[in-house]
């Protein structure tokens, strides 16, 4: 019995990755695969949509649809940086603006 049961995991696993891999290859996604895509729940991805914070398209005021590059962008467009970068920054702008 606890084959049957492996068995059956290993192949729930197969077959989420071969979802997460056909969501890699589309270009446009429905409402449902940005969710996935983006690991956000349908009612925060609404709110978004609603704000016209996340670039979207409506066809006919019905269906929403996102262009996965669009979404990725979205999701890089706010870098923080790191300590080290901020102290190099901060660093350098030390070196070329001295004070006289």
């Amino acid at each position: 019995m606890s084959n049957e049961i492996l068995i059956l995991e290993k192949l729930e696993k197969l077959e989420q990755r071969i979802g997460e891999q056909n969501l890699l290859m589309k270009e446009v996604l429905n409402f449902n695969d940005a969710c996935n895509y983006l690991d956000i729940s349908a009612s925060h991805l609404y709110k978004l949509t609603s704000q016209k914070s996340i670039p979207h398209f409506c066809t006919q005021g019905k269906k929403l649809y996102f262009k996965r590059a669009e979404l990725d962008e979205w999701l890089l467009r706010n870098r923080q940086d790191s300590t080290d970068e901020i102290e190099t920054m901060a660093a350098n702008y030390l070196l070329t603006h001295k004070r006289k």
